[in-house]
């Protein structure tokens, strides 16, 4: 039988068992059921049982020993992450961010894994096996912040003791190159627009940088034509349905129920401080939102009782919010309409900060205008601001006329 040498309460035991290995036993802590938390290690030799023990120790001491009890896989531990933990926290938008990387990609890809055994390499040749099989980096990048935030969670709860995802490499996005449109695209669009249902909702794009969601969840308690401004206080939530077909299911998804049910709300508050911001607006949309208030008011009177009266700038032909995604394939088409080349909807954003970069506007006023976080406004104008073809022209001609004097003289 193996002799084990006395130790003080909560030390380490290393003795030499009847198999001919040396073993080590040490107390990190209480059992979820109140008995002592004793974690073995074996070794072929005493030398490595101590430093196997000290290990031990020294994560105990550190706090980052993992807690007793059943092994989580990934999987199990990013279901109940997401399911029980984030979705209390988080906002509609990111949580449904959240829930797409967890059931469409990691769960299938990398769920398998004991969460304590995971390794940044079992990330990296994910990410990479992501993209050899289709997806974007930027998926693939999304994917990786998820799970970053998600083992965060694990390590904090002293599930993991470390988080493998910020030791692995996030895969690589290489920004696009963005170019705006010119003024002379900007008036094809705004010509074609004019003949559209809730026209002004593209000049508020183009003119103001507007993001669509601030833009669609606008209503008139925010908009004071009088005094030539409007408030940005919510975004519109892109909505999400369930059956509504009881016990005869329609066969469809849950968005092309006939009977569907609404389960998130129509938007929430804006969350930063710089997001929640007031913007002049120049007469010629003032004009045209008073145009527009009033075809709305003709709307309403043709409804009748079917108008939802619920208060939006640019609402449905009842009064309702817009859909994101409608409110995207009307821009596609008008693109197409206009004769204008294809772009994002957000390129309208790019396009309005480099206008009022050509405008020169100071760069508190324009981070002001688009709602830009003070820590960070510098990176955003030089990501959204770009050197266009009339501000090269200008400046050759300004060393022109340095080294040359007026006209080239």
């Amino acid at each position: 039988m193996a002799k084990r040498s006395r130790e003080p309460n909560g030390s380490a035991s290393i003795y030499k068992g009847v198999d001919g290995r040396w073993h080590g036993r040490v107390t990190v802590g209480i059992r979820p059921d109140g008995k002592p938390d004793r974690r073995h290690v074996g070794r072929r030799t005493k030398a490595e049982v101590v430093k196997a023990v000290r290990e031990i120790e020294r994560k105990r001491d550190a706090g980052n020993l993992s807690k007793p009890g059943e092994k989580w896989t990934l999987g199990n531990w990013l279901e109940h992450w997401v399911y029980e933990i984030a979705k209390k926290y988080v906002s509609e938008n990111t949580y449904a961010g959240y829930e797409v990387d967890v059931r469409v990609h990691l769960v299938p890809g990398l769920g398998a894994h004991r969460l304590d055994r995971l390794e940044p390499e079992h990330l990296e040749a994910f990410y990479a096996k992501m993209q050899d099989e289709g997806s974007k980096a930027g998926t693939a990048h999304h994917v990786h912040r998820t799970v970053r935030v998600a083992l965060a969670e694990a390590r904090r709860r002293g599930q993991v003791s470390r988080n493998v995802a910020e030791i692995a490499r996030a895969p690589r996005i290489e920004e696009e190159e963005v170019d705006p449109y010119s003024i002379e695209e900007v008036r094809s669009l705004l010509l074609e627009a004019s003949k559209l249902r809730n026209s002004a909702r593209w000049v508020v794009a183009l003119a103001l940088g507007l993001r669509q969601g601030e833009a669609l969840a606008l209503q008139w308690e925010d908009v004071d034509l009088d005094a030539g401004y409007l408030r940005i206080r919510r975004n519109r939530l892109r909505p999400r349905y369930r059956h509504g077909c009881g016990g005869e299911p329609c066969g469809r998804k849950p968005g092309y129920c006939p009977k569907r049910e609404q389960i998130r709300r129509e938007h929430k508050s804006t969350k930063s401080r710089s997001g929640r911001r007031t913007i002049g607006l120049p007469d010629p949309l003032i004009k045209l939102l008073r145009k527009h208030q009033e075809e709305q008011d003709r709307q309403r009177a043709m409804a009748g009782a079917d108008w939802e009266n619920k208060g939006y700038v640019f609402a449905s032909p009842t009064g309702g919010p817009l859909s994101p995604n409608t409110d995207y394939h009307v821009w596609k088409r008008l693109l197409r309409d206009a004769g204008v080349r294809d772009g994002r909807l957000h390129d309208a954003r790019h396009t309005a900060a480099t206008v009022l970069l050509l405008l020169g506007v100071p760069d508190v006023i324009v981070d002001a205008i688009m709602g830009w976080e003070p820590g960070g406004a510098a990176r955003m104008r030089a990501r959204y601001m770009h050197v266009t073809g009339p501000m090269l022209r200008k400046v050759a001609d300004q060393v022109g006329e340095k080294l040359w004097g007026p006209s080239g003289a």
